[in-house]
Parts: structure tokens; sequence; C-alpha cells
């Protein structure tokens, strides 16, 4: 918040002979009288002045020369003084000053400038000063160049994204400016002139301004905000704002309420305090007036053209009730966040990423910040943070990459870590090089090799409070794997692609496991064995694959001109050996509950997975299908607008001969349409048994071997229609294009058509997305799920708008999560109010704050609920 500069130098060189002074001086008034009386009337005069009143002491002497020139100009000798009019410019040293009207008197060295004034004696030009490559406007300027004190009235002055103006502006030296009611906004129509009165200023009557070589600081007694020029309850004892194109510590206003479950707060009281040219610290503290406290720490860091980030957490504890009462709780949370994103231009052969967000376990459900609500983040059943490494090499075919992850579970409590993994892979390459290096052609020219290695220490399902303890390492295991497939294809009868591949996969863990069946408990045993182990798996593919057309062509002239139907059709053949034999040790027996021998992988929940039993001899087969239609269309340029009927429609099952019972695969059906040209988007699948299913008395299901029994086992279906008013209004003209007149300054958003009804731009979207889902299994009745939703967007003016979502299930009869938001821009400042109005997350959280950076953190208003652990619909 800077005052009117004028920023003087100081004097550099003192005349030596005051006796040539003041011949100079008598020798340039006589000159510039003649001068002034024989020029014709509207020639413009520019004279040079350098004089010395001979009662001024040495130390107050000119020290440079002053300029001035006007439309018109008088002298008056005896009084030693000057009169400009018109068009009036007065430079000394780097000062310049334009006015209307100016009179200089020699004798005291004061310059008085006035702007431009109408009939009334209003001012309607300003005076402009232009110094050190600053410009200032005032009505009335008073300035001497002797002593170097100027004094301003409703100076206007542009200070660091904003713009001052002061009844009153007092310079005392070069670098101390006192100013009275001065008024400070961002508000760009005031600063660009389009508005003659700001939406918000901040008023303080007594403002010291402190010039510095680098960097500039107001300091201000009480501060006030109006809003429409009407006192706001926004107020501060005090204000310190630096001005500076580098970053500035200082303290950040917090905002302040009241809710019954935690009492008063002070909510984002903080400090911010830059570190170097890359590095920045923000911390932030929230006080409860019945407990609960919260700190959030967060430094960023950014360098360009490599890359940015920042660390942040959340500590604290949250009290909720009166201690002592049945609603009393007392919870401790924390949260540790990491956002690291490398330039991709930085590095080709090196990348590093983190995403990192561990939460306690009830951080959610007691959370006291508003934003994990308004972004879901507490809808999360499962969390999940990684940091990877990548490194390519410009002559090895080999990328490596090292990576760790945290997933959390937040329905059981439980934890998977993975630290640290690795894995080497070998760029994909061909085995056989092409004859006479021509074009690949063949099975043995096409074979592809992919390889790789990967090392991993995992450990699964251990509690949060075991982290990082005895039982977490005594559950952690360590793996190595090593993968390779070869894969070849070629062309049979110009329309069959032939496919073949082969996988196999190597696998070295440190665990072993051992089930037994506990009778005293009651239970399955699992017991894990710190053993070297190891199996290998591997299998064969082999597919084959073409295209089919067939067109449907209609009777010339009729609405439907012609139906094509694709089908793609492909068979395939799987084999696998039975690693569930004894032969390969992979698999052991124990007795379950009923004394039946029932076996087991001793690699089951192993680091990399377990073989499977049983021999495979699979016969697999697909049919993909496309269905478009030509129609007559008026619309269309072309007259003819195609029409998708099924963009995807795909069969898919199997026959696997080496199968002792149930042969026969399920049959699973996928479809996937657009209708009403794209408006509306269709996604269904099915899965149907081609074997009977029998229940008994209590409703539990056994598959048999009828076959030609087709039951339905799972349906889902998912409609979107996504909605805007792009779709309806491709070819309606907008209101800058139908109506010319325009509205002015806070009106420039509108257009007024002959009757003067203004007329704007409302854009709108709408999503509207509905699920249905049948999934039987061996249960008589199945599970159904059936739920609507609603999420959307509307300006209800240029400046106001409205958005929300919403889910209905249909099964439970109950409101899902629902939120609403209102929005409003007010120019220079903004208006927000966000609702979540029933359920556990029942919260509002309503803002006002200033739009420009240097007062976002400083002037604002926040009012917030909390959430409900207790509140129903």
């Amino acid at each position: 918040m800077s005052p009117l500069l004028i920023n003087i130098k100081r004097i550099k060189i003192g005349f030596k002979n005051i006796l040539q002074i003041l011949i100079i001086l008598i020798f340039n008034n006589i000159l510039a009288i003649l001068n002034a009386q024989n020029l014709p009337k509207n020639e413009r005069v520019t004279t040079s002045v350098s004089q010395k009143d001979t009662v001024i002491a040495a130390n107050e002497q000119l020290r440079d020369i002053v300029e001035f020139t006007s439309d018109f100009q008088r002298s008056d000798p005896p009084k030693k003084m000057t009169y400009l009019n018109k068009n009036a410019v007065v430079t000394y040293q780097d000062m310049k000053i334009m006015a209307d009207y100016i009179s200089i008197d020699w004798s005291t060295g004061k310059v008085f400038a006035r702007g431009k004034q109408d009939e009334k004696g209003r001012v309607t030009e300003p005076v402009i000063t232009e110094q050190a490559g600053k410009k200032y406007e005032t009505d009335y300027f008073d300035f001497n160049y002797k002593t170097k004190q100027a004094i301003a009235y409703n100076a206007r002055t542009e200070e660091s994204e904003g713009v001052i103006v002061a009844e009153k502006t007092k310079k005392v030296n070069d670098s101390v400016f006192f100013m009275r009611r001065g008024k400070y906004t961002t508000d760009e129509y005031f600063i660009k002139k389009k508005d003659t009165i700001a939406d918000y200023y901040l008023l303080a009557p007594n403002i010291k301004l402190i010039k510095g070589k680098n960097k500039s600081q107001v300091i201000t007694g009480p501060v006030q905000m109006y809003i429409e020029r009407v006192p706001t309850p926004l107020a501060l004892p005090f204000g310190i704002l630096p001005f500076s194109d580098k970053r500035t510590a200082g303290i950040l206003i917090p905002s302040f309420g009241e809710k019954q479950d935690v009492g008063f707060f002070l909510n984002g009281l903080g400090y911010y305090q830059p570190i170097g040219e890359h590095f920045d610290v923000k911390v932030l503290i929230d006080f409860f007036t019945k407990g609960s406290w919260n700190i959030r720490p967060e430094i960023n860091y950014k360098k360009n053209y490599r890359y940015n980030g920042n660390f942040n957490s959340e500590v604290g504890t949250t009290v909720r009730g009166i201690k002592g009462l049945d609603d009393y709780s007392k919870s401790s949370t924390y949260r540790i966040g990491w956002r690291h994103q490398q330039d991709s231009k930085a590095n080709p052969y090196f990348n590093f990423s983190a995403s990192v967000d561990i939460v306690s376990n009830k951080f959610y459900n007691n959370t006291i910040n508003n934003n994990h609500i308004f972004n879901q983040r507490v809808l999360n059943t499962q969390q999940n943070s990684t940091i990877s490494a990548t490194k390519r090499f410009l002559t090895l075919p080999i990328t490596i990459t090292g990576a760790a992850s945290y997933s959390q579970n937040f329905a059981d409590n439980t934890v998977n870590l993975r630290l640290p993994q690795m894995n080497v892979a070998i760029n994909q390459f061909y085995l056989f090089k092409p004859k006479n290096g021509g074009i690949r052609e063949g099975l043995l020219e096409n074979i592809t090799v992919n390889t790789g290695l990967n090392f991993s220490n995992f450990v699964s399902n251990v509690k949060e409070r075991d982290m990082f303890k005895a039982q977490m390492w005594d559950n952690l295991q360590t793996g190595l794997q090593n993968n390779i497939s070869l894969g070849t294809n070629t062309t049979l009868a110009k329309y069959f692609t032939f496919s073949v591949s082969a996988q196999a996969n190597n696998v070295l863990t440190t665990k072993t496991l051992t089930r037994n069946y506990n009778p005293i408990t009651n239970e399955v045993e699992n017991v894990y064995n710190k053993k070297i182990a190891g199996f290998s798996t591997f299998s064969t593919n082999a597919s084959l694959q073409t295209t089919l057309y067939g067109m449907l062509n209609f009777r010339k002239g009729a609405l439907i001109e012609r139906v094509r139907h694709m089908v793609t059709p492909s068979i395939g053949f799987t084999y696998q050996p039975d690693f569930g034999e004894s032969k390969w040790g992979y698999f052991r027996n124990y007795y379950d509950a009923n004394g039946q021998l029932t076996p087991y992988s001793i690699f089951d929940g192993g680091i990399f997975g377990a073989p499977s039993a049983g021999m495979v001899g699979a016969l697999t087969y697909s049919i993909g299908n496309n269905i478009e239609m030509k129609v007559r269309s008026k619309q269309d340029s072309t007259g003819i607008k195609k029409v998708k009927l099924f963009e995807s429609l795909n069969i898919a099952g199997g026959y696997n001969f080496a199968a002792k019972d149930h042969k026969w695969s399920m049959i699973s059906v996928n479809g996937q349409t657009s209708l009403l040209d794209g408006k509306v988007s269709l996604n269904s699948s099915l899965v149907i048994d081609p074997y009977e299913t029998v229940f008994n008395e209590l409703g539990v299901g056994t598959r048999t071997e009828n076959f030609g029994k087709f039951n339905l086992q799972g349906f889902n279906v998912q409609f979107a229609v996504p909605l805007s008013d792009a779709l309806f209004s491709k070819d309606k003209k907008k209101p800058e294009e139908l109506y010319n007149t325009r509205g002015e300054i806070r009106n420039e958003n509108y257009y007024f058509d002959n009757y003067n009804y203004a007329h704007f731009s409302q854009p709108w979207s709408l999503n509207l997305n509905a699920n249905y889902a049948y999934t039987k299994g061996m249960t008589r009745f199945g599970n159904k799920v059936a739920s609507v939703g609603i999420d959307g967007s509307l300006k209800l003016t240029p400046f106001w708008n409205i958005n929300g979502s919403t889910h209905y299930d249909f099964i439970t009869k109950k409101l899902a999560y629902t939120r609403l938001g209102f929005h409003r821009d007010q120019r220079s400042f903004i208006i927000d109010f966000n609702w979540v109005p029933f359920g556990q997350y029942k919260v509002y959280d309503f803002y006002i704050g200033i739009k420009a950076n240097i007062l976002r953190d400083a002037i604002k208003y926040k009012d917030r609920s909390f959430t409900d652990p207790g509140a129903k619909f």
C-alpha cells in the first residue's frame, strides 16, 4: 500500500560563486519577460531558469536547472513569481509535474500545481507527477524544490496490485511519507478508471510509508474494510504491509467463529516465511475454546524447469462435548502429505515423483478441516501413497524403476506396505532380424521378447498400531520374480491373423505357509515359515482372428439407407499344466473341520501370489460386434447422418477340456453404445451360467452338471447423461452477436436489446448417472444395487454460480453424500458458500476474501461448522 511517491534526488553540486548566480538570474528573468511579451498568444513557451534568492542561505541554493513549459505564461518579477496555464510542465532533477495550472515562487522555492477544473470548481483532470519511473495523480500538489518537501491532495498512486487514494499526503524526505485518510483497493475497474467508485477499499486514518531501495513498507493505525462504501465489521487495530517484488515474511490473519460442539475458534492463524529463492514455509494453527487444536505446517519448493512440490502435515486433537458427559469425546489425529513432480524436460533419462498422503485411521471421522469434506476425501475407504524413481539409459535397452508404496484400508484399519521395490525391465526386442533388412514377415521374424526382474519387500494386513514394530518385521516377506514372454503373429490366407505366445514366471521367496485346523479354537491357522523357496509356472496361448462385414441396404428414399454390421470373431487355445500335482511340490493338504482332506499351496498369501491348481487346456472364444446405420437428415450438410446402434457388443466364453467338471465357463456379455447424438451413454454387462444351480431349504445354492439350464449370475447397467448448454446451442448466436448495446462499467458483461432488457451468456452443465447391478452368486435372491446421481453447475448471472451434487440409493431409500455450493464473483473479491446439509459429515463453510495475492491471507472472513458424527438423515 504505497502513497504518493516524490523521490527527488539529493543535491549533488552547490554553486561556488554567489555573484555569478545573481547575474545569471537577473539576465534570464529579463529575457523571459521580453520573450513572453513578444510571442503570439497560442505559441508554447520553453524556458530554462537557474536562480537563487539573495536572502537564502548557501545550503538552500538551487542545485539543478528548473525547466518549465506551457501554452500561456506570465511572470511577476517584483514578487518573483511565474504563472503557467494550459499544458503546464515543470521539470526539476528527476521530478516532472504536469498540470492545467502551475505557479512557481522563486523566493521560497514553492511550486503549486492544480488539475483542470469545470465551471463548479471540481477537478476533472488530475495533476500528474512523474518521478523515478513512477506516475502519481493528484487534485492539488505543493512542492518545494529547496526543502524537497511536498504535500499532495487527493493523491492517487498505483502500488503492488492496487491503488492508494489519500486526502492528504506529506513527503518528509526521500524515504518517509505520511498520509491522512488513505484508501487502498485492488479493484481493477477502479485502477483502470473504468469505474469512479471502488467496490471495496481499506480505510486507514493515518498511514506511514517507508521507502527502501529494494522494498517498501506501510504501517497504519486502525484499518477497516468498506464494501460499496458501507463499513463492515472487518477491522484490524493496525496493519503492516510490505510491498516488494520479492516474497516477504509476515503474519497470516485467522478467521473466527463459534460452534456449539467445539466452542469459539480462531482458524488459520499463522506465519509465512520465504527461504531463499526456491523455498517457503507456512505454519497455521487452529484454536478452539473447548480444547481442540490443530497445527498445519507446510513447505513449498520450486525450481523452474526442474521440479516442484510441497510437504504438508496436520497434527491435532479434536475435543467434542463437555467432559464428564456422555457426548464427550477426545481423539488425536495426524496427516502427512508430500507431492513432488519433475519437469518432463529436466532429464529424459531420469524421473522422480512422489504422491504421499498418510493419515491416522480416525482422521477423516474427526477432522475439523472442512476442506477434506468438500473434496470428498472423507468418503475414501482406501488411500494409497507411492514414491518412485525411474532410470533410463541412452545406450542400454534397460529401464530401472525403484518404488515404495503404502496402502491404508479404513474399513478394517489395516496397512499394506511395499518397501523397497525395484523392477528391471528389458525393452521389447525382436529375436530375429528380417531378411535383407526388409519388412518383417512370417512367425519367426515377428517373434518379440519381453522380460524383466522384480525385487520386492511386502507386508500385508498389518494393524496401524503395529507399524514398524517387531510384529510387522515378522510378517515382512521378501521376494524376487523373473518373467519372460515370447509372442509372434502373422497373416494367414490374407484375412486371418494368427498369434501365438508363451509365458514363464519364476519366483523366489523367503517364506512358506503351513496350514492347520485347530479343533480347540475351531479355526484354520496359518503359520509362515522363514524358509527360502521358489516356484515356476508357464503357459502357452494361440489365437486366430478375422473381421467380417455385413451390409443391409434399403430402398432409395427410405429414412434408413444402410445398416452395417462388423463382426470380429476370435478363437484361441490356452494350455497350462496342473501345478497342484505332487511332483511340483507346490501344494500340501490339511484336514478341515469336517475331516476332509483339503489342498493348499505353500505359497498362498505370498508376495508374488501362488501357482494355480488344475490343468488348463481350454478353447476360448470371443465375438465382437459393431452395428451402425446411416439415416437421412436435413440437419447434416451431406443429407446423411451416421447413427451408432452398438459401439461394441462382445460375447466371450470358453471350454476347458482338462477340467474334471464344469468344463464350460461362464458366458460374459458386454455392450456399450450412445443415444441421442451422443448425449446419453449406456454401458451394460451380464454373466450367464450354462449350468443349473440347485438351492436347499436355507437358500444356499450348489452348481450342478446339468448343462443347458442357463441362469443369470450377474447384471449391470449404467446410464450417463452429460448435458450442457453447448449441446443445445450449437447453432444459436451468442448475446454479443445479437445485440450491439453493451453495458458499461459493472454491467459490461450484459448486452441490451431495443427494449433495454439485459442478455448474457449463461453456461450450465448437468451430469446425470444411474446404476443398477444384480449379483446372484450361490444365493437364491442375490444382491441388488440401484442408485441415481446428479451433479452440475449453473451460472445464474455473470457473477453468480450455483453448483452441487447428490446421490439417491433406491435400496436403502436414502440420500447419500449431498453438497451444495454458491459462488459470487464480486469483481475484486469473492464470496463462497459450501454446504453438506445432512449425513455424517453435515457441515457448511462460508468465505469472503480478496482476490489480490497481497491481501489474500490478510483480508478475509470465514465462518464454518464442523462434522457431527452423530448426525442422522
